[in-house]
């Protein structure tokens, strides 16, 4: 099925009970065409515009010209931006809850035959189409909430924090309790998760695989040339500067190994919570340059790519360095694009043995990680462009609408 096929032939397609919907609600709480979440969000629409079933898109603002404005309803004024000062803890969750509830009543207007939202921000929605009789689908940008562990359904902190002092008690109605995102699992016909790892920790907890369905992210190649590699190892890491993408384990492998004639470069906008790492393990071949708007260009102008994540859906990162002919070291849990000793290593996460040893193997290997370079691209460009995306994401609709 092309993406140039009508609304009308696609959802005459297959045949009887295989079609899309007829008028899709989609909701996020980004700018469409932003950075991040905003990349697959637009990636979606288009698909959904293309085969004629958007009926309207609500975003938290919009920065493409792609989705004619009709069908975006865009809160880029909306009175919830009055209150930006607020710490970023509270205001995240405010906008998400402001996304939920507008969709609500999107959904209440009976103008929609399908629901497609984001984990964290579409309780309301998934429950008013569940009240409708609506098919609903929920992209999970992550793992299970429980990253496959069984616990409580509310937790002694989930249960603190509904009951401390006033104002505090008043201040965390905001947040997003777990046990409401455990609740969106249970409300969404059909969940969308990135990656096979991330797919696990739902069985893990016993989910019915049948409401599980694959559909990892995508990068366009072209926009990722292949650079020219250094005369010397420099090793490139793009993230959030945070503990769960593994930083700190690399600052102190990196400072113990002391490799001659190599350079670190981490890309990110440095947080509190690395800041005393960054300290420690200081070293003078660490270079960090805050954050960049052409990751594309840095990317080329390394050897190899390190991403240490502990928990992910799918790193949009390891699909750009694949892109960009990078061979890389990863884990399992950052997604699906490296295969171990074909394109890269995986290691496990929270492991600095494992990562010590996988630098020094790429150290020691030039020529090895060329061949690796060289399979990532191409393994990116035949299983992970938008297209293919587009592809999978298709056949989650045809299957919901069943």
């Amino acid at each position: 099925m092309t993406q140039a096929m009508t609304g009308k032939q696609a959802q005459t397609g297959a045949g009887e009970g295989d079609r899309f919907p007829s008028s899709l609600l989609y909701a996020i709480n980004t700018k469409i065409g932003a950075h991040g979440l905003g990349v697959p969000a637009l990636e979606t629409l288009k698909l959904s515009y293309a085969h004629g079933f958007l009926g309207k898109a609500v975003c938290w603002g919009n920065l493409s010209d792609a989705i004619p404005n009709e069908l975006i309803r865009s809160l880029h004024s909306h009175p919830t931006r009055l209150l930006s000062w607020m710490d970023r803890k509270y205001y995240t969750p405010l906008k998400r809850r402001t996304i939920a509830h507008i969709a609500t009543q999107e959904l209440a207007t009976g103008r929609y035959d399908c629901f497609h939202g984001w984990s964290g921000e579409s309780l309301g929605a998934l429950r008013e189409a569940k009240k409708s009789g609506l098919p609903t689908l929920l992209d999970i940008p992550t793992c299970h909430r429980d990253k496959g562990k069984k616990k409580p359904r509310v937790t002694k902190r989930e249960r603190d924090l509904r009951t401390a002092q006033i104002p505090q008690r008043w201040l965390n109605r905001i947040l997003i309790m777990r046990s409401e995102v455990l609740d969106e699992y249970d409300y969404a016909d059909l969940l969308l998760v990135f990656s096979q790892a991330a797919k696990e920790t739902f069985l893990d907890v016993g989910f019915d695989e049948s409401r599980l369905f694959y559909v990892a992210q995508g990068v366009n190649v072209e926009e990722y040339p292949l650079g020219t590699p250094p005369d010397h190892f420099r090793l490139i890491f793009v993230g959030s500067l945070i503990k769960r993408k593994g930083v700190h384990h690399l600052l102190k492998v990196w400072k113990a190994l002391n490799l001659k004639d190599a350079e670190l470069v981490i890309v990110g906008g440095l947080t509190a919570e690395l800041a005393p790492y960054v300290k420690e393990f200081h070293s003078p071949t660490v270079k960090l340059t805050g954050f960049i708007e052409n990751v594309a260009a840095e990317l080329g102008k390394s050897t190899a790519f390190v991403f240490p994540s502990e928990s992910e859906g799918s790193a949009k990162v390891n699909y750009e360095a694949a892109a960009c002919g990078l061979a890389q070291i990863t884990t399992r849990e950052s997604g699906d694009v490296v295969v171990d000793g074909y394109n890269g290593k995986i290691i496990p996460p929270n492991d600095p043995d494992a990562l010590a040893e996988a630098i020094l193997d790429f150290y020691n290997n030039p020529e090895k990680l060329r061949l690796m370079g060289a399979n990532g691209r191409q393994r990116v460009s035949e299983n992970f462009t938008w297209e293919h995306y587009r592809q999978r994401l298709a056949e989650a609709y045809r299957f919901v609408m069943r």
